[in-house]
């Protein structure tokens, strides 16, 4: 099932919002100062090609630092990212098929406003949750 909707995902929304990822990306690691911003953008960029199957939870380590740089974050690439999520997810709401990608979509929000400090391991792993 995991597969299926991957497949789907990758179809209609993966592929778009994985390119508004890699776009940051790239635009961060043109400054020094961004560049692991721009390694966290790349990171969740694999991540919303293939979204299921996998989860995103807090890094235990992560400091104040990883505060700072998210705000930092949010007026660099954040919002226009989230925005991407938002306007991606309107037109898979508008069909049965599309209403828990749609779903899924507006779920990723959190970690495009907030990258640093976070974790994206599999679903299947022991505590993921935590």
């Amino acid at each position: 099932m995991r597969t299926l909707l991957n497949i789907i995902w990758f179809v209609f929304a993966g592929f778009w919002l994985a390119l508004g990822y890699v776009a940051a990306g790239i635009i961060c690691c043109l400054l020094i100062v961004t560049i692991p911003f721009g390694i966290a953008s790349f990171r969740i960029a694999g991540y919303a090609l293939w979204p299921f199957g996998r989860t995103v939870v807090e890094r235990p380590t992560a400091g104040v630092m990883s505060t700072v740089g998210n705000v930092i974050w949010v007026l660099v690439a954040g919002i226009w990212l989230a925005i991407e999520h938002v306007v991606t997810a309107i037109p898979l709401f508008l069909s049965i098929v599309g209403i828990p990608l749609g779903i899924a979509n507006l779920k990723m929000i959190p970690i495009s406003l907030m990258p640093l400090g976070k974790e994206i391991v599999p679903s299947d792993r022991p505590f993921a949750s935590r």
